[in-house]
């Protein structure tokens, strides 16, 4: 028997996104290295970040308001099937395009080197956004799902790794597994600052219901520090699923519009290379269950290899090439691994009983959510009770219910 559990976070979404935007752009002086006409290119990226789209275009119009030219281009690395189309439709898909953000978006591969760093990692950033007056990003601030730093997913791994498309991407893993990735996105966005060329960026955080809660310009001159300071407030925010252990986890869906490795690794306890339960204050789970792969992930099915079994369905949406991009850029190969898999929820929820260790069905713990960034909202076994009851952040919203199969061993659910 589940309980629908409703985890009460603080709210602090933002009302006003585009006055918010503005009076940030306008207050930090991003523009003051340009002259009056100077071309901007502003970089987004591939994440289901909340209200992308009026993010993006509210910095499309501060720019136009104070007299320049604006242009989009996707800064995301290997997405979108490391394709120029493939990432113009990835923008597109979250209603960033030219008819609705009032500029152009352009969406190339071409680069150009920009030497080396002092640790030896060789520089790039897309020609079309270098030939501009000025360079300017927007990206989430928060964790990183698989490495631990200063600096982790934001503003700078965006100039870092996003800027420079797959040859970017690439070498920045590529020299992160010998230095980590936190030193090598210091090390690469602060020659990409020490250039001149890059304006700032505007960093959005987001609360535990995955809602803008905060934007905030960042000027080039002191991006990395302060980039810094919003991680680590943003951490105090995050949503983690709230017991201190679980025999499975059930995850509805998985994809690169959640996570960078499909589901949050910081959620779910496992490492980038399958290690179980790395992260010693996180809910220690045993087994994880993934039942199927967002429409928005393109066919990327990263992340697959860190549950011990998946269904069917899943397999029947992967684009076996996407994933091969994905793990070569990273070289997370574990990741995009095929685990066990079966035609039904019954079946993969049967094994995963089989394998916990506990010989009565209802000694074993479950927890139920949709994606690791939707933990407002889950189901917790009843056994959890006691639990529960010890969190006052916790609120159960209604009886107990208990999981309901169709004829072919699947969950009904809705």
């Amino acid at each position: 028997m589940f309980l629908p559990i409703r985890q009460n976070f603080p709210h602090r979404k933002l009302i006003d996104i585009p006055a918010a935007v503005a009076r940030e752009l306008q207050s930090a002086e991003v523009t003051a290295p340009l002259s009056p006409g100077a071309r901007v290119a502003i970089g987004v990226g591939s994440r289901g970040i909340a209200n992308i789209a009026e993010i993006a275009r509210a910095t499309v119009d501060f720019f136009r308001r104070v007299g320049f030219r604006p242009f989009l281009f996707p800064a995301m690395g290997s997405h979108g099937a490391a394709t120029a189309a493939g990432q113009a439709s990835v923008l597109a898909h979250y209603g960033i395009d030219e008819s609705r953000m009032g500029c152009p978006v352009v969406s190339s591969f071409d680069v150009i080197s920009l030497g080396h760093t002092e640790s030896g990692i060789e520089v790039f950033a897309g020609k079309d956004a270098w030939a501009s007056d000025g360079i300017f990003v927007i990206n989430r601030v928060k964790w990183h799902t698989s490495f631990d730093g200063a600096i982790e997913s934001g503003v700078s791994k965006m100039l870092a790794l996003g800027l420079g498309k797959i040859q970017g991407a690439e070498t920045c893993h590529g020299h992160a597994r010998r230095l980590g990735m936190d030193p090598v996105i210091q090390s690469v966005a602060g020659r990409l600052i020490g250039s001149g060329k890059i304006l700032g960026g505007l960093a959005i955080l987001e609360d535990a219901y995955h809602d803008t809660a905060q934007v905030s310009a960042l000027a080039a001159h002191n991006l990395i520090a302060r980039e810094k300071e919003l991680l680590a407030l943003v951490k105090s925010w995050m949503g983690k699923i709230p017991v201190p252990a679980l025999d499975i986890l059930m995850v509805d869906e998985i994809g690169k519009n959640i996570a960078g490795t499909g589901m949050d690794l910081k959620v779910v306890n496992r490492g980038v290379h399958g290690q179980y339960n790395p992260y010693p204050n996180t809910t220690r789970i045993e087994r994880i269950f993934i039942r199927g792969l967002s429409d928005l992930s393109y066919g990327n099915g990263v992340g697959i290899g860190l549950a011990d079994v998946i269904h069917d369905r899943m397999l029947e949406k992967i684009d076996v090439n996407a994933g091969r991009v994905n793990a070569r850029t990273s070289g997370s190969l574990a990741a995009v691994r095929t685990p066990l898999h079966f035609s039904s929820d019954r079946e993969c929820l049967d094994l995963l009983c089989a394998t916990v260790g506990k010989f009565n069905p209802a000694d074993i713990t479950m927890g139920w959510i949709h994606n690791t960034l939707e933990l407002g909202q889950l189901a917790l076994t009843e056994n959890l009770r006691d639990e529960i009851a010890k969190n006052p952040m916790l609120e159960i919203t209604g009886p107990a219910f208990e999981m309901q199969f169709d004829a072919a061993g699947d969950m009904i659910t809705g």
